[in-house]
């Protein structure tokens, strides 16, 4: 029955399911370690290694290791070649995945066949699509793609109140029930997000999103590499600079990693560099690390800044926690940072773990309430599509007690599944290229804004520019940058394509309605509909981040080809 849960990360990645008692758990592999590294060695043609095993043998074979494929998600151009055979980012995150569900298997003695895969809250559409797409490769049914701090609340509310139903008891009460708003500061490997939810009895709801998909660990692991290698070459003005050559540059990172964590327990540590026959040993303190690294802390604040700045506009007077995950927000000085700038006293919650393990609870609860669901309208107490909430309350608690019954787990389980509800936001603004009123020139016409609740259908109304015109050029963006503007070089484009059907006889400026909606997993869908003629258009696009069929074909053949060297 399980949906497991799976963080697939930028560094490091963990998969979860949840046990018997309703609590999440974390899946091992043979190796017995609770985390991945979101690294694959590409072997030979037909084979590829992925983890512990790929990051070591990348400092003797780094031309053929992926690394970070996180952060060329949604980039439909980006290859990674090996071998003569090139790799897409979903491929090679399906490849991750697959490495994920062997372990699952292994731990379990079934393989999972369902999922819930995190993102960062960032994420816009082509990202999260592209996600989507590699679940398929990899074999799984993708239940649905959740943003990495709802996961995080999840597991914290679940860990500190011993059982969702309750979440936001230790918070303020106004009368109108208990609420706590809590921060949570993610950085992890490759990527950093700042998030506000409120935690209140029976729903989760994020209020506003503030990220940066390019900015994590792996920029503070270059700032100390960029160090270690002109500390080298100054000690050995003669020596080859280790940057300069593909093994070196991986020796160079692997010590920059572990000086990165041993620093935020010391206050100093040696680092050994060998390269080119020579050997120099760099003292690094955190004093140097900190100032080195300062602007991408800054950057990190002046986002959350930003996300605390949007949730204030949405009523937020005050923030009760504030949460740090992923694995680089370990860091000292993350945490002094936030205490020095908005007098926050943060805590690290589970930051390896956490999102993997709200994952799984969200897991559960999907499929929980599609089994009590299915139960309602078998029995004819609830109409398809029609919501949980449209069946009356008794009948609500029979089902429940029968799928309980039925699947061995306790009828607190299923009344937490169906009682939690998650709400969030859109992460970027997204909208169509129109001719502005005075037919001049073109401009962004925004549909959806920024931090707008979701699930959002929305529509916007535009004139044709001729009689009888037969097809309109359609080209959707997405906000790139932290302001909506309308000016075409500001936004990204996602799909372009044409809207046809379009009956003759219809003057200029006759009315196409284009209609905006979205659900829960950030997936943006677009329709047209002819107001004066009264019919829906065909819609035809070609998504940035959708490789071509073909291409699909060919990497799934590809992907199957392919065997996991242990």
């Amino acid at each position: 029955m399980a949906v497991h849960g799976i963080d697939l990360g930028t560094t490091n990645s963990v998969i979860a399911r949840t046990g018997s008692d309703g609590r999440p758990e974390i899946l091992t592999g043979m190796s017995g370690e609770p985390i991945t590294p979101s690294v694959v060695l590409f072997a030979s043609p037909g084979e590829h290694v992925v983890g512990e095993g790929a990051r070591r043998e990348a400092l003797i074979d780094p031309d053929h290791v992926c690394d970070l494929v996180k952060r060329r998600m949604g980039d439909a151009d980006w290859r990674f070649v090996a071998h003569g055979k090139a790799w897409s980012a979903p491929a090679v995150s399906a490849l991750i995945l697959r490495s994920l569900v062997a372990d699952a298997g292994f731990a379990t003695g079934q393989p999972p066949t369902s999922a819930v895969i995190t993102v960062p809250a960032y994420f816009g559409d082509e990202e999260r699509r592209a996600t989507v797409l590699a679940g398929a490769y990899a074999q799984l049914d993708v239940v649905d793609v959740l943003s990495e701090p709802i996961a995080a609340a999840l597991a914290y509310g679940f860990g500190r109140l011993d059982g969702l139903v309750n979440l936001g008891k230790s918070g303020r009460g106004d009368g109108a029930g208990v609420v706590e708003t809590v921060l949570v500061y993610d950085l992890g490997g490759g990527t950093f997000d700042a998030t506000v939810i409120e935690l209140a009895d029976r729903r989760i709801s994020v209020l506003a999103v503030e990220g940066d998909h390019q900015l994590g660990g792996a920029d503070w692991d270059q700032r100390i590499e960029l160090h270690l290698s002109r500390e080298f070459c100054a000690a050995n003005p003669a020596a080859e600079d280790p940057m300069d050559d593909g093994i070196g540059r991986q020796v160079l990172r692997s010590a920059a990693e572990r000086a990165k964590h041993q620093l935020s327990d010391v206050l100093s540590t040696e680092v050994v560099v060998a390269h080119d026959g020579v050997t120099t040993t760099v003292r690094l303190t955190r004093a140097a690390l900190e100032e080195m690294t300062g602007p991408l802390l800054r950057r990190t604040i002046d986002l959350t800044r930003d996300c605390l700045a949007e949730a204030r506009r949405r009523g937020v007077e005050h923030v009760d926690r504030v949460l740090l995950v992923g694995g680089s927000s370990r860091m000292p000085a993350v945490a002094r940072a936030l205490h020095r700038e908005f007098g926050y006293e943060a805590e690290l919650h589970d930051p390896d773990l956490a999102v993997a393990k709200g994952a799984a609870l969200y897991g559960e609860k999907k499929e929980l309430e599609r089994m009590v669901a299915a139960d309602l309208r078998t029995r004819g107490r609830l109409r398809d599509g029609e919501p949980l909430s449209d069946a009356s309350g008794d009948d609500l608690d029979t089902a429940c007690r029968r799928v309980a019954d039925a699947f061995g787990v306790t009828l607190t389980q299923v009344r937490r599944a169906i009682d939690i509800t998650v709400d969030t936001v859109v992460s970027r603004g997204f909208g169509v290229l129109a001719i502005d009123a005075g037919a001049t020139r073109l401009e962004t016409s925004w549909l959806v804004h920024r931090n707008d609740r979701l699930p959002i259908r929305t529509s916007r109304s535009y004139g044709t520019v001729r009689t009888d015109q037969e097809v309109i050029a359609i080209t959707v963006v997405e906000q790139q940058g932290q302001v909506e503007s309308s000016r075409v070089e500001d936004a990204k484009i996602l799909t372009v394509g044409e809207i046809t059907g379009i009956p003759p006889g219809y003057s200029a400026g006759s009315e196409i309605q284009v209609t905006f909606t979205m659900g829960f997993d950030g997936v943006l869908h677009v329709t047209a509909y002819h107001v004066d003629a009264g019919i829906p258009l065909a819609l035809t696009v070609t998504t940035g981040a959708t490789l071509s069929q073909a291409e699909v074909a060919r990497e799934r053949d590809q992907l199957g080809r392919t065997r996991r060297r242990p």
